[in-house]
């Protein structure tokens, strides 16, 4: 091989690779765990990173396709299109979005609670179910993510992703709290899936590299259904570096919606009509689907 082939390799190829957006949560490990099987991980230039911090890099452009969180989606919807089929959500229950609470929810007017995250979707989520749900106007401020801290201060806290699982499986039940499930509490209010991150490109990058964006969808889809089929092995081999055992974990798989069809987008235009005119985004936003 000589120079200039060599410098193609290591310089010009790996510019043009899609920039792609990785949530460093458990929760979307099924959704990458299958891109090293299936040949297609070194197709892609990754970034790991908090659901905000990849929302903010594809709104800049400095990804070209990633997960985004429901509510950054919905106000950045003339810049982006998601991909079908695929998304982070629930139909039912979540296990990793919860309120954990000293006393009855309907007890929280008024009262502080604590944010332990930045993750706009699911702090307007639980805002919305304590306000509309619940009837309660609490006191609400954001603090880091460590419970033991937060119940010191505060009533109740809302808390995403692995510290979210942690609260709700450990500390929780060891402090004797109550947990509030935010999937379930929408499930039971709405009737409707609720999803928390969708995957998507810039509609500037999807103009000038169609085909990149397409066969990053067919390798996220390829991925999340490789993972599925064999979550037993997806759990084994992540509990061998996370606080929770291969039952749990292929229990917490398995109860995550990743689809985003038909039910899925009701439940995102139930959020958005209830919450848009608030949150920066209109009741009716028009949601574009990668091929649609």
């Amino acid at each position: 091989m000589d120079n200039s082939t060599v410098s193609t390799v290591a310089g010009d190829d790996r510019r043009t690779r899609p920039r792609v957006g990785h949530i460093q949560f458990l929760n979307c490990l099924p959704l990458y765990w299958g891109l090293a099987r299936t040949g297609t991980l070194l197709d892609l230039e990754l970034s790991k990173d908090t659901p905000e911090k990849l929302s903010e890099q594809l709104i800049r452009g400095d990804l070209d396709i990633g997960p985004v969180t429901l509510v950054e989606f919905l106000r950045n919807a003339d810049d982006l299109v998601a991909f079908p089929d695929i998304a982070v959500g629930c139909d039912g229950p979540v296990m990793s979005c919860v309120i954990v609470s000293q006393v009855p929810l309907d007890q929280l007017d008024r009262a502080r609670v604590a944010l332990g995250s930045t993750s706009r979707t699911s702090v307007r989520l639980a805002q919305l179910l304590l306000s509309e749900r619940y009837g309660v106007s609490p006191d609400y401020y954001t603090c880091p993510p460590d419970l033991g801290v937060m119940m010191q201060e505060a009533d109740a806290a809302v808390l995403i992703g692995d510290a979210a699982l942690r609260a709700h499986l450990h500390d929780a039940p060891r402090l004797g709290l109550q947990v509030h499930d935010l999937g379930q509490m929408w499930k039971e209010w709405t009737g409707l899936p609720f999803v928390f991150a969708v995957w998507a490109a810039r509609k500037d990058y999807l103009a000038a590299e169609p085909h990149h964006v397409n066969k990053v969808h067919e390798a996220f889809l390829a991925s999340r259904d490789l993972s599925l089929e064999e979550v037993t092995k997806v759990a084994e081999q992540a509990a061998r570096w996370e606080a929770f055992d291969s039952e749990v974990l292929e229990r917490y798989f398995t109860t995550l919606d990743f689809r985003f069809g038909p039910d899925q987008l009701a439940g995102v235009r139930e959020f958005a009509r209830r919450v848009g005119p608030t949150t920066g985004f209109p009741a009716d936003v028009k949601v574009e689907l990668l091929g649609g």
